[in-house]
C-alpha cells in the first residue's frame, strides 16, 4: 500500500500552496543523493517526496487525490510516479521552482549539474582597535596601517585544464536511478576555474605580494569590549578572479581615570567633606563631553546617588543615551587638631547630629536596586 503523500511531505491537508513547497524543500534538502551517496534508503525516500510534491502542487491533481486517493492515477492517467512519467530529469526539472531558479537543467552538483566556476574569497584579516571611553560615547573615526596581501603587478593566469574553467569536476556513476552526475569543486583551481601563468619576482605562488595599506574604519557610538566590526574587502586579495576577504576589528576599550561604564550608564564617585556635606555645595564632575557641574543640597546623605540623565553612552541601537550615576562619600577626616576634636566632642549627644533616616532615605539594597531600574 502506496504511503499518503501528505504524510510524506510531513504535512496537513489543510496545508497552504506554501507550506507544501516548503515542506517539500526541506525533505529534498535532506534526502538528496549527494548527502548520502549511496544510501538507497534516502534515494527512494527523495523520489518518495518529488512524487509527492508533484501531485500536491497541481491544484487539480491534488483535489483528485483528496478525492480518490492514489486510485485517481492508477493506470497512467495522471502523470507522477505511480503512471511511470516521471524520471530522474523530471525531478530536477522541479528544483528551479523550488529553489529560486538556478538549479534546474539536469545532473546533481550543488543541486544543477551546470555549476560554473565559484568566486574564490581570500582570507580575512583580524586587528585590534583601542578606544577611549570618549571615543566610544561620540564613535569615532580610525585609520589604521594594514599589511594584506594583493594581486601583483604583471600576474597572469589561464585557464584550468584539470576543470577547463569550470571550477568543477564532475563524475557520472550508474545507481539503480539510472546514471547520476555528481559535481566537486575543482582541487586544481579552488573552484576558480583559473591557474597561475606567469609571475613578477616579489609575488608569492598564488600571484599576491603584501603591502601596506591605510584603511579608514567607522566606529558607531556605544561599540563595547570585545565587539567585532567588519570591513568588507579589507582582507587579503584572492588569487585569479576572486573577492577579497574582510577586515575584522575586535574592539578594546581603555579605562577612564574616573567614570566606569556599565552598559551604557556612568559611575561616578564624588567625595565630599563633612562640611560641604551639611552647608550644601556644587562640584563639576567628569563626564564625556566635558565637566558638568552638579548641585549638592544642604543635609546631603553619604551613599546619595545623583542620576544625571542623557549624560551617559549613547545607545548603539540608536536609543538615546545612557545616564552618569553619580554617587557621593561624604569624607570623614581620619586626623583632627584640638579646636576640631572639642567641637566634634560637643557635638556628641546633640540631638542634631544623631541619625535620624528618613523613609526617602533608602537602604543600601534599595539604591543598587535603583541603579538596575
Amino acid at each position: 500500500m502506496k504511503e499518503d503523500y501528505y504524510e510524506v511531505l510531513g504535512i496537513s491537508k489543510s496545508a497552504t500552496a506554501a507550506e507544501i513547497k516548503k515542506a517539500y524543500r526541506k525533505k529534498a534538502l535532506q534526502y538528496h543523493p549527494d548527502k548520502n551517496p549511496g544510501d538507497s534508503s534516502a534515494e527512494e525516500k527523495f523520489k518518495k517526496s518529488a512524487e509527492a510534491y508533484e501531485i500536491l502542487s497541481d491544484a487539480d491533481k491534488k483535489a483528485r487525490y483528496d478525492q480518490f486517493g492514489h486510485s485517481a492515477f492508477e493506470g497512467g492517467g495522471g502523470g507522477g510516479f505511480g503512471g511511470g512519467g516521471m524520471n530522474m530529469d523530471d525531478i530536477f526539472s522541479q528544483f528551479g521552482d523550488i529553489f529560486g531558479g538556478g538549479f534546474g537543467g539536469g545532473g546533481f552538483g550543488g543541486f544543477g549539474g551546470g555549476g560554473g566556476q565559484r568566486r574564490v574569497k581570500g582570507s580575512n584579516l583580524r586587528i585590534r582597535v583601542s578606544l577611549t571611553l570618549e571615543e566610544i560615547a561620540n564613535g569615532v573615526e580610525k585609520k589604521v596601517k594594514v599589511k594584506r596581501k594583493v594581486q601583483a603587478e604583471g600576474v597572469t593566469y589561464k585557464t584550468c585544464a584539470t576543470c577547463n574553467g569550470r571550477g568543477q569536476v564532475t563524475k557520472i556513476q550508474n545507481t539503480i536511478l539510472g546514471r547520476m552526475q555528481t559535481a566537486a569543486v575543482c582541487s586544481t583551481c579552488g573552484g576558480s576555474g583559473q591557474i597561475l601563468d606567469g609571475k613578477p619576482g616579489d609575488a608569492d605562488a598564488q600571484g599576491l605580494k603584501v603591502v601596506e595599506e591605510t584603511v579608514s574604519i567607522n566606529i558607531p557610538a556605544g561599540v563595547e569590549e570585545g565587539m567585532q566590526l567588519k570591513v568588507p574587502n579589507k582582507g587579503n586579495d584572492a588569487p585569479g578572479n576572486g573577492v577579497p576577504g574582510d577586515l575584522l576589528v575586535a574592539i578594546e576599550t581603555q579605562e577612564h581615570s574616573t567614570l566606569k561604564r556599565e552598559g551604557d550608564n556612568l559611575h561616578y564617585d564624588l567625595y565630599v567633606s563633612i562640611s560641604e556635606a551639611v552647608l550644601g555645595t556644587s562640584k563639576e564632575i567628569d563626564a564625556v563631553g566635558g565637566k558638568v557641574r552638579i548641585k549638592l543640597e544642604a543635609g546631603i546623605q553619604s551613599g546619595k546617588i545623583l542620576r544625571l540623565r542623557g549624560k551617559g553612552i549613547t545607545s548603539l541601537n540608536g536609543y538615546g543615551a545612557g545616564d552618569i550615576l553619580v554617587h557621593v562619600n561624604v569624607w570623614t577626616p581620619k586626623e583632627l587638631n584640638k579646636e576640631q576634636r572639642e567641637f566634634f566632642e560637643k557635638m556628641q549627644g546633640n540631638d542634631n547630629f544623631e541619625p535620624k533616616p528618613e523613609k526617602s532615605d533608602k537602604s543600601f539594597f534599595e539604591k543598587v536596586k535603583d541603579m538596575f531600574s
